[in-house]
């Protein structure tokens, strides 16, 4: 069967368990699905977040994300793997991305997913502004991001 793919940007939340039902229907070759959920924290540290604000470029995010979905398609025998981003207002608590990988075993889809989020946190042409009680201001990027994402560049 061919590799099912779906990249989404969206606004609107999503459901983990109806993605994970889109992915793996009628399918008989999916021995694992990993998932991967990342949430908007309430606190940074000591400090409250009221809640983040993601940007992207519309096009240009969808097809980087693409980018690496080939690869990693290339590097793991994946049977489908989706990649959810939310942009706009995000409270705490509420979702932010979704990362599901599929294969006919957990190692590859681990490794996949795995991939997939260091990319996504170091790389994806995302911004994202912080609010807090003392006012607001953009997150920069964290060299233990970077330093994830370089791993799977080594030989």
């Amino acid at each position: 069967m061919a590799v099912t793919v779906t990249i989404r940007i969206q606004e609107a939340d999503f459901d983990i368990g109806r993605e994970i039902a889109a992915l793996t229907e009628g399918r008989i070759d999916i021995g694992a699905v990993v998932t991967f959920s990342g949430i908007c924290r309430g606190r940074e540290g000591d400090e409250a977040i009221a809640a983040l604000t993601l940007e992207h470029y519309p096009g240009m995010a969808e097809a980087e994300i693409a980018r690496h979905a080939e690869t990693a398609n290339s590097r793991w025998p994946l049977t489908g793997l989706t990649v959810i981003h939310r942009v706009g207002r995000i409270q705490p608590g509420e979702n932010i991305v979704l990362v599901l990988t599929a294969s006919a075993h957990r190692q590859a889809a681990f490794e996949a997913a795995e991939f997939l989020m260091d990319y996504l946190k170091a790389n994806a042409p995302f911004w994202k502004r912080e609010e807090k009680p003392t006012g607001t201001s953009w997150v920069d990027a964290h060299s233990h991001d970077d330093d994830a994402a370089a791993r799977w560049t080594r030989s």
